[in-house]
Formats: structure tokens, sequence, C-alpha cells
């Protein structure tokens, strides 16, 4: 396992791209991450990973609950896991709301493997 993370601590990815759960899956786990994949917020608020989970992978706009609205959700259940956004819009707005609440980094897709792996590394340690 990566240094500053538990073997019973799982990194998890919620987009509804299939394409970039998968990337970002392979690319965790060749880092030596352990990792879960939801295609939606409510799949996550429903697994039994929201409790084990170390950092959250999330995308900004979904069908259904929005990476936003998660976050809210979150917070709201005093649940305190890092997040890291990410999403394929230039979106002012949902950033500033995004970081205002607390998340840890926002990325805009594509993104540098590099700035994604410092971000989790980041997550983890907090």
């Amino acid at each position: 396992m990566p240094s500053g993370t538990s073997e019973a601590r799982v990194i998890s990815v919620i987009d509804d791209d299939e394409s970039v759960r998968n990337a970002v899956r392979s690319l965790l786990r060749s880092l030596g991450y352990r990792v879960a994949v939801f295609a939606s917020g409510e799949d996550f608020m429903g697994s039994e990973h929201i409790d084990d989970t170390a950092c959250l992978i999330i995308d900004v706009r979904m069908p259904g609950m929005s990476g936003l609205d998660l976050q809210r959700r979150l917070l709201a259940a005093s649940r305190r896991i890092p997040i890291i956004f990410i999403t394929g819009l230039d979106d002012d707005d949902a950033r500033r709301q995004a970081l205002d609440a607390g998340a840890l980094a926002f990325l805009r897709k594509p993104f540098r493997e590099q700035t994604l792996m410092d971000a989790v590394r980041s997550a983890c340690k907090v």
C-alpha cells in the first residue's frame, strides 16, 4: 500500500462515464491503492464502501445526484471524506462551490495523471 494509507481504506471513484471510471481505477491500482467505482452518487451512498473510503474522486455533473449534491449530503451527515472533483466543463461557479465546501482539488478533464496522483496522496494524508 502507498505510505499513509491503511489496507482497509479505499479510494472511491464516482463518474457516469465508464471509460473515466476504468482509467482512474487502473491508474490508482497501479499505485497500490484499493479502488471502488460507482456510476452515481446514489450507488456510492448505498454501498458498503461509504465507511471505509479514504478519498472520493467525483464527477461534478452526473445524472441524478450531482457531485456537488453528494458533497452537501456527506457534509450534512457529518462525513468528512476528502473530495477531489473532476469535470469536463469550464464551470467557475461549481469550482467555487466545491472548494468553499472543503473539496481538496477541482480538476478539469483531461487532467495530467501526476496532478491526480498528487491530489490523491494529499487526500490520504488528511
